[in-house]
C-alpha cells in the first residue's frame, strides 16, 4: 500500500515524514553516526564487535517483534528469518576478510580497513524497520498477511546472517583459523 500510496501521491511522504516521532531520527542520526565511522579504517576492540553484532540483531529481532510479536505469523516470520540468516552466514563466510584485516592478541583488538558494508547494513535494517512501521500504520491488517510478513523476516534474516557471518570471520581471525593475507573480498570485514 505504501508503494502505491507514494506513486499515485508523492507528495504523501511529506505528511508520512512529519508524522515519524523525532526519536526515530535521533536513532536514525546515532545509527548513521556508527556506520559512518567505519568507512574508514580502524582499531576495534574484540568486545565492540560482540556489542555491535548483539546490538543490530536485537534492532532486527526487535522490529519483528514488534510488527509480528502478536499477529499470528510470529512462528513463520521466525522461520523464514532463521532461514534468511543461515544462508546469508553460509554465503558470507565463504570469503575471507580483507587481507589488511588483523587480530592484535596483547591488545585483544582488529584492525579493520574501512568498509560501507556495515553503514549499507545499518541503514538496511533501520529502513526496513522504518517501511514496515508505516505500512503496518497505513494498513494493520498486513500484518496477518504471509505474503507481507514473510518476506520481511527473511530481510531481517538476511541483514542479522550477514552481522553474524562478519563477526564470525573476525573472531575465526582472533582464534587463528583465518589465514594473514587471505584474499581481499569486496565484503571486507
Amino acid at each position: 500500500m505504501l508503494l502505491q500510496l507514494l506513486t499515485a501521491h508523492p507528495t504523501a511522504i511529506v505528511s508520512i515524514l512529519k508524522g515519524t516521532p523525532p526519536w526515530v531520527w535521533g536513532l536514525l542520526a546515532a545509527l548513521l553516526a556508527l556506520g559512518i565511522s567505519q568507512l574508514s579504517d580502524r582499531q576495534t576492540a574484540l568486545g565492540r564487535v560482540v556489542i555491535m553484532l548483539v546490538a543490530m540483531l536485537g534492532l532486527s529481532l526487535y522490529g519483528m517483534t514488534s510488527a509480528f510479536g502478536s499477529s499470528g505469523q510470529w512462528g513463520a516470520v521466525m522461520l523464514a528469518w532463521m532461514l534468511a540468516a543461515v544462508m546469508a552466514v553460509a554465503l558470507v563466510l565463504t570469503l575471507s576478510p580483507a587481507s589488511a584485516t588483523r587480530f592484535d592478541a596483547p591488545t585483544r583488538s582488529f584492525a579493520v580497513p574501512g568498509s560501507v558494508v556495515p553503514l549499507l547494513l545499518i541503514l538496511g535494517i533501520f529502513m526496513t524497520k522504518y517501511v514496515v512501521g508505516v505500512e503496518l500504520a497505513l494498513q494493520p491488517a498486513a500484518v496477518r498477511d504471509a505474503a507481507f510478513a514473510l518476506p520481511v523476516g527473511m530481510l531481517y534474516g538476511a541483514f542479522s546472517g550477514n552481522f553474524i557471518a562478519r563477526a564470525a570471520r573476525l573472531l575465526r581471525l582472533a582464534v587463528g583459523k583465518d589465514r594473514a593475507g587471505a584474499s581481499t573480498s569486496v565484503l571486507t570485514a
